[in-house]
């Protein structure tokens, strides 16, 4: 809905014309596909830090002397207790302990959770636990050592984040302020603005000045667009 009525504004301030609509849609695809992508990184963003979390209550139970199977049985309680069970971690906690009661290898079920969750993050945790698994190495001592990583990350992206929060503020508005311009002149000097409206060259006009709008929008949406 959000898209569609995007697409009616951009109608009826370059054209007037809600028949417009038709020709712009891509234009309402192009900026729905956007905000899926936001969604995507914010639950992306939300992931890496419980898994941040399950690591770090996975360490301290390893740190007391469970397994690692139990290890996760504890840690699945714990993150629903803090996540009220909306856990996108916790639900991948539960789905590691069926499967090693079904005596399922821990390397199998490790391999399955970074194959389902592809994070790098996730990624570098399994492939250097099941190496240090392998070679007898010290599992409590790795995965203290990927928690201190993963906030040492956690910090850096916050501080550009921080960084970046005025800049992307600033960014929405700027990209308001034509269109404001455009119906403002709409309103206030109608018969300056009408020759724009109705005629083919009003209408080629109106079309190189969206073009050029759309194309400085994705630009700055690049120039945004920072990634660790």
């Amino acid at each position: 809905m959000k898209s569609f009525f995007v697409v009616c504004l951009l109608s009826y301030i370059f054209y007037r014309s809600y028949k417009a609509v038709l020709f712009l849609l891509p234009l309402g695809f192009l900026y729905f596909r956007r905000w899926l992508e936001e969604k995507g990184n914010g639950k992306k963003a939300e992931f890496k830090q419980e898994f941040k979390t399950a690591i770090q209550m996975i360490s301290a139970n390893l740190s007391v002397g469970y397994s690692f199977e139990n290890a996760l049985i504890y840690t699945k309680k714990e993150m629903e207790l803090l996540y009220k069970k909306r856990s996108r971690m916790a639900g991948e906690l539960q789905k590691m302990i069926k499967k090693l009661e079904l005596n399922i290898s821990t390397e199998e079920v490790l391999k399955d959770f970074a194959k389902n969750n592809q994070v790098e993050e996730v990624q570098n945790f399994v492939t250097v636990f099941l190496s240090a698994r392998k070679s007898g190495g010290n599992l409590i001592e790795i995965i203290g050592n990927t928690v201190y990583q993963l906030s040492e990350k956690a910090e850096v992206e916050k501080e550009i984040e921080t960084i970046l929060t005025a800049k992307k503020y600033e960014f929405k508005i700027m990209t308001m302020i034509p269109l404001f311009i455009i119906l403002y002149m709409s309103l206030s000097f109608k018969a300056f603005m009408d020759p724009l409206y109705g005629t083919f060259t009003g209408i080629g006009v109106m079309t190189i000045c969206l073009s050029i709008y759309v194309m400085a929008y994705l630009l700055g949406l690049k120039i945004l667009k920072i990634e660790i």
